[in-house]
């Protein structure tokens, strides 16, 4: 039978991320009468006991260790107050809008670009905070949170215009329960609650939006669109580079090697609130270098001739500067009108490139490094419906192999 341990012992536990949590009383508060909490993290379980012996240790020579810990926390509670919420001077608990605020200004927006900051204020601040953000964090429940998920799939927009539906989207909400996951994981790892309850959730699965490609016998007729409207060399580009609309329309002369054959990809477009911003990308694997065929070497220097002085490699003949993404989609939408195509996205012709480069004997590999994708595997995962025919004709060429030497 295994021993209950002594109040004063700690108690482990291991964590669902593999790592063994050790916690360990430290008294109550004088206020609230509750127990106030510390933990130690480590690798293995044997380690997790050796530094929760060594902290409990500590704690019983000196009672006072704990204080750091307390003026780190009055320090934050003095911290001036900002859009989502300030730390209560007068109790060492947070309410869920609190906590929100410090984990945003501290832990989170140091390390976001400009571009995220505004989207993680715009859940925490308006959408989350209003809802549960008066809620104690120590009572929030996994029972709560869920009702909060379907909230917002029924009525979560700030925005509701005409009769479009009120709810957000399920990727929406699974995006706010991953920024919520963060958010209460550095909770437990300051002893705030004992346990994240975004844990005991189930955020709604997102359904894979349907992919359109242009085919490649109507590829011919959409760029004969494009050669009309004077924008051949731009989408001629993204068809055979699969370039992410914000990386096309951030790139600048400079960005093209016409010896090398090549262009960098180093910074991306978007826009936020009104404003366009030019930004790193979000992850390493984007800042990478394409090579591209002689073809396009020459459509690009042609188009560079017409603007030779423009830093800028598409910048549009109204400003003279960078394209507006909105404005790049709705020409996006006249070509398909005009060569009688059926209705895509902009980014459905990344989709062509990739599943014509599949098709044509491009490995997944390089694909991806193309694609500046994270890792193979999302590249492979993503383009599912190519890979069947691919194995048919691998199978076939060994096939053709073993019959030959028999």
């Amino acid at each position: 039978m295994t021993r209950r341990r002594a109040r004063g012992e700690g108690s482990i536990r291991k964590r669902k991320d593999g790592r063994w949590e050790g916690r360990y009383t430290i008294g109550r508060d004088d206020e609230t009468g509750k127990f106030i909490y510390r933990s130690v993290l480590a690798k293995t379980q044997i380690e997790c006991k050796k530094k929760l012996h060594e902290a409990m240790q500590v704690q019983q020579e000196d009672p006072r260790s704990h204080e750091k810990k307390v003026l780190v926390d009055k320090v934050s509670e003095m911290e001036p107050q900002h859009a989502l919420g300030q730390v209560n001077e007068k109790n060492k608990t947070y309410t869920v809008g609190e906590w929100l605020g410090v984990w945003y200004e501290i832990y989170s927006k140091p390390n976001l670009r400009k571009s995220t900051q505004i989207q993680y204020k715009y859940f925490l601040m308006d959408i989350v905070s209003p809802r549960i953000g008066q809620i104690p964090i120590e009572n929030l429940t996994g029972l709560q949170l869920q009702r909060l998920y379907q909230d917002l799939r029924k009525d979560g927009k700030i925005r509701k215009p005409g009769n479009f539906d009120p709810g957000l989207s399920a990727k929406t909400v699974r995006s706010i329960h991953m920024l919520l996951h963060c958010f209460f994981n550095q909770a437990v790892k300051e002893g705030l609650i004992p346990k994240n309850p975004t844990d005991d959730c189930k955020p709604p699965k997102v359904e894979r939006r349907e992919m359109r490609v242009i085919q490649p016998d109507q590829i011919s007729s959409y760029l004969r669109a494009a050669a009309n409207h004077n924008v051949l060399p731009m989408f001629y580009l993204e068809l055979t580079s699969g370039l992410r609309k914000g990386e096309l329309l951030a790139l600048l002369w400079s960005d093209l090697d016409v010896k090398q054959c090549s262009i960098s990809i180093t910074k991306t477009m978007s826009r936020r609130e009104g404003t366009v911003e030019v930004s790193p990308p979000k992850t390493k694997n984007s800042i990478r270098r394409i090579v591209i065929s002689e073809q396009t070497v020459e459509l690009l220097l042609e188009e560079h001739s017409q603007h030779p002085q423009n830093p800028y490699m598409f910048p549009s003949p109204v400003t003279g500067m960078m394209y507006d993404p909105d404005a790049v989609g709705r020409i996006h939408k006249k070509l398909l009108k005009e060569a009688g195509l059926e209705d895509c996205r902009f980014h459905d012709l990344r989709h062509t490139f990739a599943t014509l480069a599949l098709q044509n004997g491009v490995d997944i590999k390089t694909l991806s490094g193309i694609l500046g994708h994270t890792s193979s595997g999302f590249t492979l995962d993503t383009y599912t419906h190519v890979t069947p025919k691919m194995q048919q004709d691998a199978a076939n060429k060994i096939d053709q192999f073993m019959k030959m030497n028999m």
